[in-house]
């Protein structure tokens, strides 16, 4: 696999029009690449579609406080996706330094100090967090939570071959936050579907690290890319499948309506089964594009959420 060019969209739009002191942090919170602020997105989304209705307030289907809950989850996404972008790359200054794709961003080149990044990180937690009390109790603290996942994360590449598994965690929280944010508490589907969402990033994340496999073992820095070898197209099936068999018995024991709810999942594990039809491992531009189809999967599967819950 040959070197990949630097992952710094120099073309954005909201970096060309953005002054130049603000572009290094714009950049910093991956704000030119909005796109991924969807995988954190669509589990709170799943959850929230997802969980059942208390009878009697704005009746038993979706109302105003979903869509308010809907903004809310968006503007956060949007907001923690850049405060662990910013973390990452505290902590990972010195490898991003010596990988092709990364050795432009910020911190490696100098255009964001340490302690400049460490006071943007704060400024972006007190916003995420000013977002997270408008919600209940338990979603207050399921989001605090969380912050032990995103600020490890990053150490995990270092320890274990499985940092995809911790990513999951990480990115697929907002599937327990959106359901409590309606319901108040956990309950067995929503834990299936966070367990489905852990699946689902497995899969797509060991697709990303493929970008970066002869670097990362150059550095020795881990990956299930590594770890799988040539057997990671057979990998990633088995998670796409475990996510879709997840999201699929998550959705029936929540009261969802079959119908409507599982024609588009089958669509959507049509799309994952595409992308491991297709994936060509050792092309990184091709390990991206099948990345980010993972847009279309999240947005299939919240089609049939909404469906199954609002005529269940």
């Amino acid at each position: 696999m040959t070197d990949t060019a630097s992952d710094i969209r120099t073309q954005s739009r909201l970096l060309r029009w953005a002054p130049p002191g603000v572009r290094p942090y714009l950049t910093l919170a991956r704000l030119d690449r909005p796109k991924p602020v969807m995988l954190l997105l669509y589990p709170c989304w799943w959850g929230l579609a997802m969980a059942p209705r208390p009878i009697g307030v704005e009746g038993a289907g979706f109302g105003w406080t979903d869509l308010w809950y809907a903004v809310l989850f968006g503007i956060g996404a949007l907001v923690m996706r850049g405060a662990g972008c910013t973390v990452n790359d505290i902590l990972d200054r010195d490898f991003d330094g010596r990988v092709a794709r990364t050795r432009t961003r910020p911190i490696p080149s100098g255009a964001v100090s340490p302690t400049q990044a460490v006071l943007f990180l704060i400024a972006q937690l007190l916003v995420g967090f000013l977002i997270l009390v408008q919600f209940n109790s338990t979603t207050v603290g399921l989001g605090i939570a969380s912050l032990l996942v995103v600020f490890t994360y990053p150490l995990m590449k270092r320890i274990t071959w499985w940092p995809q598994f911790f990513l999951g965690l990480a990115f697929n929280w907002g599937a327990l936050v959106g359901w409590t944010a309606v319901t108040g508490g956990l309950a067995l589907p929503s834990l299936i579907l966070f367990a489905a969402g852990i699946c689902w990033t497995l899969g797509y994340d060991t697709i990303y690290a493929l970008q970066d496999i002869e670097d990362d073992a150059r550095i020795g820095l881990k990956s299930t890319a590594r770890l799988f070898g040539g057997a990671t197209r057979r990998w990633v099936a088995g998670f796409y499948a475990l996510t879709v068999l997840g999201i699929g018995a998550a959705g029936l024991l929540a009261g969802l309506a079959p119908l409507p709810f599982l024609v588009p999942l089958a669509l959507a594990a049509a799309q994952l089964a595409w992308q491991v039809a297709t994936l060509v491992p050792d092309r990184p531009a091709d390990c991206l594009a099948k990345f980010n189809s993972n847009r279309w999967f999240g947005l299939l599967v919240l089609a049939g959420l909404v469906a199954g819950r609002a005529i269940a």
